[in-house]
C-alpha cells in the first residue's frame, strides 16, 4: 500500500464455479453495484460482504408448497420455541410448562392457537415452524394436524422434540 494505491494479490480457484453477472445483477444494491457498473471491466472496492450476499442471493431457493406460502429464504428466530399440540384446553398445562421451561433457558416459546394473524390457520402454523429453531410437538392422542406439522417440521430442517403423555 503506497497512499492511495492500493496492491492486491490474488489466484482463481477453479473448483469454484464463475459467478454470472445476471446474479450479481439481482442483488447489485446490497453490494452498492450501480447498473452502470455491469457494462465495464474494472475493480472496486465496495462496504459490503461479498460472501454473505452472495451466500444469501445464490443459494437455490426451496421449492414452492401449494397448501402454503414460505418465505424464499429462511429467517429462524434463534430464541423462538414453537409448541405444536391440539387447540384444546386439554394441554393448557403441558403448554404452561413448556413456556416457562423456555422461558428459563432464556427463548420464548409460541404455541399456534396463542394468536394467529393469517385467516388460514395452516398459513400461520406453518409460518411459526418456519421461524422456529426448535418445535416440540406432542402427540398425545395422535392427532393427525401434530404429525403434519412434524413432518414440515422435518422438511424444513429444524429441530423437532417429540412428547406424549
Amino acid at each position: 500500500m503506497n497512499g492511495r494505491d492500493i496492491a492486491l494479490d490474488y489466484t482463481y480457484d477453479h473448483g469454484i464455479p464463475p459467478v454470472p453477472n445476471k446474479i450479481f445483477q439481482e442483488f447489485a444494491a446490497d453490494l452498492g453495484i450501480e447498473d452502470f457498473q455491469f457494462s465495464r471491466t474494472h475493480w472496486s472496492v465496495k462496504d459490503a460482504d461479498l460472501y454473505r450476499a452472495l451466500l444469501r442471493n445464490s443459494q437455490p431457493r426451496r421449492p414452492r408448497p401449494r397448501v402454503f406460502q414460505l418465505a424464499a429464504y429462511e429467517n429462524i428466530e434463534p430464541s423462538l420455541v414453537s409448541a405444536m399440540m391440539p387447540f384444546d384446553s386439554g394441554f393448557d398445562a403441558v403448554y404452561a410448562t413448556l413456556r416457562a421451561t423456555a422461558e428459563a433457558a432464556g427463548l420464548r416459546c409460541v404455541r399456534a392457537d396463542d394468536i394467529w394473524v393469517n385467516r388460514a390457520v395452516i398459513q400461520y402454523v406453518v409460518s411459526l415452524i418456519d421461524r422456529s429453531c426448535i418445535v416440540i410437538c406432542d402427540c398425545t392422542g395422535r392427532n393427525p394436524n401434530v404429525f403434519y406439522e412434524i413432518g414440515i417440521a422435518h422438511a424444513l430442517g429444524r429441530d423437532v422434540c417429540q412428547i406424549s403423555r
